[in-house]
Formats: C-alpha cells, sequence, structure tokens
C-alpha cells in the first residue's frame, strides 16, 4: 500500500510504449535449454522474438514465461519474465534493453567483453614491491574457481569465501560462474594452482578424468554452510 501511495503522490510511472529495459534478476544454465534468464522489466514493453542486450549477453527472446509458468508473447513494465535465448548467462544485477539492430548489439558485447578483460587484467597485475611485501609477511594465496548452478549462488558462495581471507590466508576467487564443472575450468585450475568449488553442480566426465590426471582438487556441496566450514 505504501509502495502504492508513494507511486501515486510521487508520479511514478513508467512507458510501456518503448524498447523494453530493466534488470537481470537470476540467470542459469539449463542442459536443456541452455541459458535462461530471469529478468525484471521496468520500461518499455518486452516481445518474443526482440533481439537483446544483457551485460555481455546477446540474443533474441526465443522463448518468455511468466511467474505462473505461462508462456507470453509481451511482457510489459513491473512484470518479471524467464526468457531464453541468449548466447551466454548473464550475471545476476546485469542491466538488459532490447534493441532495434543485432550487429549493433553485437558489437557492443564485444566492447564490453574487451573492457571487462582489461578490467581484471589490471587488477590481476602485481608489483614487485607488492610481490616481496607477500613473501616478507608469509601470506600465502588459497586460489579458488566458484561454479554453481544459478549465478546468483556463484555470486554468493564467492562473497562468503573472500570474506574468510586473514593474516596467514588470502583466499583469492579466480572465476565465479554458472554451470557444470568442465575440462576448461579444471585448466585453469591447473594452471593457476586452484581448487574448484561445485556448488549444487557436478564435474563431467571428461573434467574429472582431467583433474585425476592432473592433480586437481574438485569438492562438490550442497549447503553453503558445509563448503565454508
Amino acid at each position: 500500500e505504501m509502495v502504492i501511495l508513494t507511486a501515486e503522490v510521487q508520479e511514478l510511472k513508467a512507458n510501456p510504449n518503448r524498447r523494453a529495459k530493466g534488470t537481470v534478476i537470476e540467470a542459469k544454465l539449463d542442459r536443456g535449454r541452455g541459458p535462461v534468464a530471469t529478468l525484471l522489466i521496468q520500461t518499455g514493453t518486452l516481445h518474443a522474438g526482440d533481439v537483446l542486450i544483457a551485460g555481455t549477453a546477446v540474443g533474441h527472446v526465443r522463448a518468455m514465461v511468466n511467474d505462473k509458468g505461462r508462456t507470453i508473447k509481451e511482457a510489459g513494465p513491473s512484470v518479471p519474465v524467464e526468457i531464453t535465448g541468449l548466447s551466454e548467462v548473464p550475471s545476476a544485477g546485469d542491466e538488459f534493453q532490447a534493441v532495434e539492430d543485432e550487429r549493433m548489439a553485437r558489437e557492443l558485447a564485444e566492447q564490453r567483453k574487451a573492457k571487462k578483460k582489461e578490467e581484471e587484467q589490471s587488477n590481476s597485475k602485481v608489483s614487485l614491491d607488492d610481490l616481496f611485501a607477500q613473501i616478507e609477511s608469509g601470506v600465502k594465496n588459497l586460489n579458488i574457481i566458484i561454479k554453481a548452478d544459478v549465478q546468483g549462488s556463484a555470486e554468493a558462495v564467492k562473497s562468503s569465501l573472500a570474506k574468510l581471507s586473514n593474516e596467514e590466508v588470502k583466499v583469492q576467487v579466480l572465476h565465479a560462474g554458472a554451470g557444470g564443472i568442465t575440462e576448461s575450468d579444471v585448466m585453469l585450475a591447473n594452471a593457476s594452482n586452484a581448487i574448484i568449488i561445485g556448488f549444487n553442480v557436478r564435474p563431467d566426465k571428461n573434467a574429472i578424468d582431467m583433474a585425476a590426471r592432473d592433480k586437481v582438487e574438485i569438492r562438490t556441496y550442497r549447503v553453503i554452510y558445509d563448503c565454508i566450514e
């Protein structure tokens, strides 16, 4: 009631007669349907078939399902929908927007990917002074790769484990994402001397074989408190 009253008093309105724009609430990799994202439309109207960019993910809205599990053709402001058709799993909290031109959307996504990669590389560079300070203080790094069933779980596990850092051991999460544990995760873990944490997901056979061969440790959990412990 308070929200409705505030919206009336402040005349908070959304225009349904424009391209949809909003926020990714949750995202996951479904084995049968591919990347699946739950979106909250904040302005405009989203239609089945619209070209969409969400973070660095691009695609056509292949199917759209409402909160009652019914397939719908369009959704207006304040409506939450689950969609399929994106090229990859976006991150929870990413902004999405419907665009006219798919080519432009892909170019924009590539620019965002390049910027993200640049930021990650600049953050990972360590100066010699930093390195010597770490050696003198005796701080050890525990490198971790996190894979979870949905993006929100991956982020929750990441923030919980990062808080475990102390004076002796620094927890570094090299990668956190949605989906099963694959060979590429094992390769990254092997190259960076990391352990892999799976939350509500399991490694595929190729990943198990490669991990055994390269002596990469994989731990899987279903309860976040067990993982932290």
